[in-house]
């Protein structure tokens, strides 16, 4: 089986050093290996996918066990690195350092910590509340304190647009910065014109932006070193629905329309022949022994 690159940290830092990085959403193993297949550098372990992948909406209805599950067998799929979502840490400073670290045991690259109350709701939900400040700064030295490898991206994401204005958001951003995280994140940028102002404001920040709204060579010119491309999660729900609706109005599914790959085609990407290679060298060295 594939694994995490062992500097998968050091992998992500020489990728955000060298230009803007698209990562798209993926919320399993199959969707992360058909990702780094298709030559993306990083993939984003979303938080709203993984909640989805239950049944569920991502209003907080996940701890911290399930989100790290899920970053584990992403990691183990593919040897690109990996950036997670960890809510809010899932609790105070303590619970923080300890999400932090087994986040940096789990193989992730990065991981964001965001500033509202929990529990959570998805960044573009209507309704979010965010925490005071002084008590998210002490989230995130707690998170920054933590890290056994210091080369583990840390992101500090603020909520604080919807609920308190630009004014709050970016002077959140900028305490965060100050604060000394890898990157910041204002989340719930909805128009062209909104990511625009963020850039304005936060001209010599590094940044995280989360659109569909922008190539990444256009996010590149308004200085966002990391993109997590939202628009891949909206096509593969697309998919989903339109797929089990062709079968349940048509009674079939028109593969040859779709491109539909084969199951032999399916299963390379999924790593068979990784698998049979360690089956092969198994015969070979039983034999080699007899």
């Amino acid at each position: 089986m594939t694994s995490k690159s062992p500097n998968a940290p050091d992998q992500l830092r020489s990728l955000l050093a060298s230009g803007t990085t698209v990562a798209p959403f993926v919320w399993d193993g199959a969707q992360a290996r058909y990702a780094a297949a298709a030559g993306h550098p990083a993939v984003y372990m979303t938080g709203f996918g993984t909640a989805a992948s239950h049944g569920l909406p991502d209003i907080g209805l996940l701890g911290m066990a399930e989100m790290l599950e899920n970053a584990r067998r992403i990691v183990a799929a593919v040897d690109v690195p990996v950036i997670a979502d960890a809510d809010t840490g899932y609790g105070n400073p303590i619970n923080v350092a300890n999400t932090v670290r087994a986040y940096e045991a789990a193989g992730v690259a990065a991981l964001h910590i965001e500033d509202q109350v929990w529990p959570k709701r998805c960044g573009f939900m209507d309704g979010k509340e965010v925490i005071p400040l002084a008590d998210m700064e002490q989230k995130l030295s707690a998170a920054l304190d933590a890290r056994g490898d210091p080369t583990v991206i840390v992101i500090g994401r603020t909520d604080a647009l919807a609920p308190l204005g630009w004014d709050e958001a970016i002077t959140r951003a900028q305490a965060y910065h100050a604060l000394g995280v890898d990157l910041v994140f204002i989340d719930g940028l909805k128009t062209v014109e909104d990511i625009e102002r963020a850039a304005d404001a936060l001209h010599d920040v590094p940044r995280v932006l989360n659109s569909e709204l922008l190539t990444g060579d256009e996010a590149a010119a308004l200085g966002y070193q990391l993109v997590i491309q939202l628009g891949t999660l909206r096509a593969l729900f697309a998919a989903l629905r339109d797929v089990y609706g062709e079968l349940a109005s048509s009674g079939r599914v028109d593969l040859d329309a779709r491109g539909a790959p084969t199951i032999d085609e399916i299963a390379s990407v999924l790593g068979v022949e990784e698998h049979r290679a360690i089956e092969a060298a198994a015969l070979a060295g039983s034999e080699a022994r007899r």
